[in-house]
């Protein structure tokens, strides 16, 4: 799915035109680029949650070259899936109305 086809996507959904829909996803983008460029973490539940990992700086090779190229320190976005998020995507139910008390046996 490209970005034009969320935005679609959420046009369709929400009845908005195609212009409503287009800030809307743009203003998420931009809130959770803002966000992580702050350092700090987003978390949405029942999703995942999104941070920056610290990358150490370290000696690459250009593959062109094979010559040793110096590669700083940066700061990384990570995506975290939540378990529910794993759930779903493989097929499973997930969620607290899915634990019926019961046990098996």
């Amino acid at each position: 799915m490209t970005k034009a086809d969320l935005i679609e996507e959420v046009s369709k959904v929400t009845e908005l035109t195609r212009k409503d829909s287009e800030v809307i996803v743009e203003a998420i983008f931009d809130s959770i680029v803002r966000t992580l460029r702050e350092g700090e973490k987003i978390e949405i539940r029942g999703f995942g949650s999104f941070r920056t990992r610290q990358r150490q700086p370290r000696v690459g090779r250009n593959p062109k070259t094979g010559s040793r190229v110096e590669v700083p320190a940066k700061r990384i976005p990570f995506f975290k899936p939540s378990k529910e998020l794993k759930d779903l995507v493989n097929g499973g139910e997930s969620g607290p109305d899915d634990d019926d008390g019961e046990s098996i046996g």
